[in-house]
């Protein structure tokens, strides 16, 4: 299996290449399927994983659980591993270098670090010291900052251009390696941040978002798509299982992966 250090390395450089997709992941048996399926890199989903681990998501699930589960999928996958860690699991910037360190010692390539918070967002300059923090606690860690503008509508609408690029200076300057916009699909406004972000950037792609193809030529580095992939298993598991008990049938579960396909995907473990 390639090195830590060498899928970290090949992750930054994924990013320079333009429409990186990342189907994100929330257990091993996700991130082993999306790695069949041919993904460069492997993203957990913070919402997905917090849902498989017992808890809601937005920085409700225990922070050791989620670093146990990154190590897991980082050491099942030949692929690089990027953790959504939410805002850092920590109340103060010690505690998300604290985190940051443990997800890079985990086996992971890269994290994402929001600001949002409390149904807005950070202060700049204490989110910068949150990323600093993560980046000196994890040298090589590709830190992608997420800035929260767009997706928790702050400000006026006319404002939220520029209130995200301010903002992505402040986090480039504290150390991150790239940007993730999410609420934010619109290829015009995609052009404008490619353009306007010294960067990087990662956009949150889903049903009725362009084509990757398309945001990649808007100038979108990476493409991620969130929860999308965990929420639409867990509804096939609810309409089977609402079948099931209602009309006592089971035509629900008939696109259902048999157990020899999943267990192949474990055997090279």
């Amino acid at each position: 299996m390639t090195s830590a250090a060498d899928r970290t390395k090949l992750f930054h450089a994924l990013h320079q290449q333009g429409g990186l997709a990342l189907p994100n992941a929330w257990d091993v048996a996700s991130a082993l399927i999306v790695e069949a399926a041919g993904a460069k890199a492997v993203a957990t989903t913070s919402a997905g994983v917090a849902w498989s681990l017992g808890a809601p998501d937005g920085d409700a699930v225990d922070r050791d659980l989620v670093i146990g589960l990154v190590a897991r999928i980082a050491k099942a996958v030949s692929v690089p591993v990027t953790a959504d860690i939410e805002s850092g699991f920590g109340k103060d910037a010690k505690e998300v270098g604290d985190t940051a360190r443990a997800v890079s010692e985990a086996g992971a390539s890269g994290v994402n670090i929001e600001d949002g918070h409390e149904g807005s967002v950070r202060d700049a300059q204490e989110q910068k010291e949150r990323l600093a923090a993560a980046r000196e606690a994890a040298p090589d860690l590709y830190i992608n900052a997420r800035i929260d503008v767009y997706l928790r509508e702050v400000g006026a609408p006319e404002d939220r251009l520029q209130l995200v690029l301010d903002r992505a200076r402040t986090y480039l300057e504290a150390g991150a390696s790239g940007i993730f916009v999410p609420g934010v699909t619109d290829l015009g406004t995609v052009r404008e941040l490619a353009n306007g972000i010294d960067a990087p950037l990662n956009v949150l792609a889903g049903p009725g978002a362009p084509a990757v193809d398309e945001l990649a030529a808007a100038g979108a580095a990476r493409i991620s798509v969130g929860e999308a992939l965990a929420s639409a298993a867990y509804a096939a598991a609810k309409k089977a299982a609402e079948e099931l008990l209602t009309k006592g049938t089971y035509d629900s579960a008939s696109e259902g992966l048999s157990c020899d396909e999943l267990n192949a995907l474990f055997r090279h473990n």
